[in-house]
């Protein structure tokens, strides 16, 4: 399926505006690039790659992965006593009172509860996150037009961004569940070694997909906000904030606006997925719950315990994994596009139209 897709986005006959400014190939080389519609795949000189290559992708995937697995595992505290306060709210209150509760039974090594589970499940997450959300954008974008792609480009955001998250939630699963039982279950395991089995002779490997489907309702939304609000974001601080053109802008200063983007987009992120955050909480520590049974014993406001500590570490966490995710594509020298601009027949016609009415 994914070498059809690569197929589809590398030899499609329209050049969208979600795709790189290339330098003009060769006189000798111009006829024949033309006739082949392959001129987009070029490799602009300085890059290790071309834009839409399997090896593009491949290293977006790793990007991904050093992204996601090393912000989520360094937040490993902060999300413990989160998911303790969702599960246990009456016991942990708040955040600091969490943290106390959890020092003063477990010590300080306590806090690092579940960081194994953590990062090898958002590692793998991050990997289709970020790897197929990249795919599936140029997929999709080179499905339509040019003009088309960039009045539909928010959508374009947001189809292949649900579309990565998807399969990013299947890889993760296992892995979420068996570090909430950690995390959430005294004296159930300390270690994913111990946890692992212990879960899978218990229960069977259904266990490790019983919360996919409220994963899916986390995580999905959150996905979609976390790829569409940043590229968004990104477009209109370049063109409202920064004070001059991102081509003129230094690597470091680019990385800059894309860490302040990643954090306006966590911000919203956390918001629109915290109540099914809560509810993959209760579900990972509770074997007999259903969703039902969670909402209407937690009641509206009981699914947004813990928004607080989740805006700071979804926020803060957003915010680094795209400062890494961009930074890991200036290190590898892979094509970075800029934000989408209007096309220049697009451009060109409705200046006409603005004349044609002024006369």
């Amino acid at each position: 399926m994914f070498s059809s897709l690569l197929d589809v986005a590398r030899n499609s006959p329209f050049r969208g505006p979600l795709t790189p400014a290339q330098c003009e190939p060769s006189s000798l080389a111009a006829p024949q690039a033309a006739q082949s519609g392959m001129a987009a795949a070029a490799v602009v000189q300085g890059d290790s790659c071309e834009f839409a290559s399997p090896k593009y992708f491949a290293l977006c995937g790793l990007g991904g992965i050093l992204s996601c697995g090393i912000t989520h595992t360094a937040v490993v505290p902060l999300d413990l006593v989160k998911c303790r306060l969702q599960v246990d709210p009456d016991k942990y209150k708040n955040v600091l009172t969490g943290f106390k509760v959890s020092v003063r039974e477990e010590g300080m090594r306590g806090l690092a509860k579940g960081w194994a589970p953590t990062f090898i499940g958002y590692s793998l997450q991050g990997l289709c996150k970020f790897g197929l959300y990249e795919v599936f954008k140029v997929t999709y974008s080179g499905m339509l037009d040019e003009e088309t792609a960039y009045t539909y480009r928010t959508f374009v955001y947001l189809a292949a961004s649900a579309s990565a998250e998807f399969f990013a939630d299947i890889a993760l699963s296992p892995l979420e569940a068996a570090k909430v039982r950690i995390q959430t279950m005294p004296g159930f395991a300390t270690t994913l070694r111990e946890a692992w089995p212990k879960m899978l002779q218990n229960e069977g490997y259904g266990t490790f997909y019983k919360g996919l489907v409220p994963l899916w309702g986390r995580q999905i939304p959150y996905t979609m906000m976390k790829f569409a609000c940043f590229e968004k974001t990104l477009e209109l601080l370049y063109k409202y904030v920064v004070p001059k053109p991102r081509e003129q802008c230094s690597k470091g200063e680019q990385l800059v606006v894309t860490f302040a983007a990643g954090y306006i987009a966590g911000v919203f992120c956390a918001i629109v997925s915290h109540p099914a955050d809560t509810v993959v909480s209760k579900l990972n520590q509770d074997k007999t719950a259903t969703v039902g049974s969670i909402v209407g014993k937690l009641g509206w406001a009981g699914v947004w315990k813990g928004l607080g500590p989740r805006i700071i570490m979804i926020g803060t966490l957003t915010a680094l994994q795209w400062f890494i995710y961009d930074a890991v594509k200036v290190w590898l020298r892979m094509p970075r596009p800029p934000p989408a601009e209007m096309p220049e027949s697009m451009r060109k016609r409705l200046e006409a139209e603005e004349a044609a009415k002024s006369k």
